[in-house]
């Protein structure tokens, strides 16, 4: 195992959300969690293309810039390619929207162990390639 890991936008994104639901906050200290090791080397962070794109539509200037100083704290980018689409489109035919498509094909690319989400949309998929897991799920399993 390389300990390479992969968070989504929306995984990025939790600490931001209404943290008057406690799933939502219990997944934001996970995710914090999971940087303060991604930070204290356990974890190497995968950043990719697609993380730019969604980041740059953030609506909330505070939000972006924290989100994208992940990206030069990540060991690995991946950038876009033709093989990167055809297996976007692969993960599109087995159910996957567009962007996470890319997200996946992005992590599956770089060799990833883990790919954090709190999309339960993703959640209830499987791929050959990184374990897809919630935040809460993650730290738990570390934790075993």
């Amino acid at each position: 195992m390389n300990n390479r890991i992969y968070l989504d936008n929306c995984c990025f994104n939790r600490p931001y959300d209404d943290q008057s639901y406690l799933t939502i906050k219990l997944e934001s200290e996970a995710k914090l969690f999971v940087q303060k090791e991604i930070l204290e080397g356990t974890f190497e962070l995968v950043w990719s293309f697609i993380l730019d794109y969604e980041n740059a539509m953030n609506p909330y200037n505070d939000r972006k810039q924290a989100i994208q100083k992940w990206r030069s704290i990540a060991k690995l980018e991946i950038n876009n390619s033709d093989e990167l689409f055809d297996l976007a489109k692969e993960f599109m035919s087995s159910g996957f929207k567009n962007n996470d498509a890319l997200h996946m094909a992005s992590a599956v690319t770089a060799n990833c162990d883990f790919f954090l989400t709190t999309d339960k949309g993703i959640l209830n998929k499987q791929v050959d390639g990184p374990i897809i897991i919630n935040p809460i799920d993650f730290v738990r399993a570390l934790e075993a």
